[in-house]
């Protein structure tokens, strides 16, 4: 496991994580606090820190996750009131997000990744704000964020939920670099007085994965919705939980 020695998040600039995380959907969120939690001192990079861990839907159903993960454990805590109604989603949602803020080894920072480089030492990932980030380890976790297009009616905005904006940096940064991305679309049905709308976005190539590993780049992975297939968010939360564990013992 990443070892006790391992130094902690320091924010100030130069320093370099253990492990980078771009995206704290459900895969980046459980991701972080699974690695924090094996002692990695871990960046979790999201583009607004209020959506942390945020859901499609605006209630939660706490059966949808795997009971070991931290999105459960964190419904455990705020069971349904005696009539059986569903979680509120912003109550839940802050709640996880105190659980990470609370969790040692993790940093959270609000900020835009507008690419990545591979180095020798790791990765070095440019933002939209200026300064550079470090890390050895980078994990791709963006979502249905990658050059995002949602669509509602007849209105389209640069988004993968409801407004929250598209990463349409970094994938220009990575069709820039010959990364290939495919493309797909899917549709978030109408729900607890939330509008249905489709949202198109890229996600990468079977090709350029081995697992979870990115072939192209040592030391760097991607999980979550960016990834080729069906994902649930039972599967994603599965996914996340089979790469911390391959990353912990790797680290061994």
């Amino acid at each position: 496991m990443f070892g006790p020695t391992t130094p902690r998040s320091r924010p100030q600039p130069g320093h370099v994580y253990d492990v980078a995380v771009v995206g704290a959907g459900l895969a980046g969120t459980e991701l972080t606090w699974r690695l924090a939690r094996a002692g990695a001192d871990v960046l979790l990079v999201s583009q607004a820190l209020d959506h942390l861990g945020n859901l499609y839907q605006p209630t939660v159903d706490a059966a949808l996750f795997p009971p070991e993960s931290v999105f459960a454990q964190v419904a455990r805590r705020l069971a349904p009131d005696a009539d059986g109604a569903p979680l509120d989603g912003w109550h839940f949602h802050r709640v996880l997000k105190a659980e990470l803020e609370a969790t040692s080894g993790i940093h959270l920072l609000q900020s835009c990744v507008r690419g990545v480089t591979c180095t020798d030492a790791g990765f070095t990932l440019a933002t939209w704000e200026g300064p550079s980030l470090h890390a050895r380890t980078l994990v791709l976790a963006a979502g249905s964020f990658l050059r995002a297009r949602l669509r509602l009616g007849a209105f389209e905005e640069e988004a993968g939920r409801l407004s929250e904006v598209a990463y349409d940096f970094l994938a220009d940064d990575l069709t820039a670099q010959g990364v290939p991305l495919a493309e797909r679309e899917d549709a978030a049905h109408s729900a607890s007085g939330a509008p249905a709308y489709t949202v198109r976005y890229s996600t990468f190539t079977a090709g350029d994965l081995d697992g979870f590993a990115f072939t192209r780049w040592p030391g760097a992975f991607a999980v979550g919705r960016c990834t080729p297939g069906e994902h649930t968010y039972a599967s994603v939360l599965t996914d996340a939980a089979r790469l911390a564990d391959h990353l912990t013992k790797e680290r061994a």
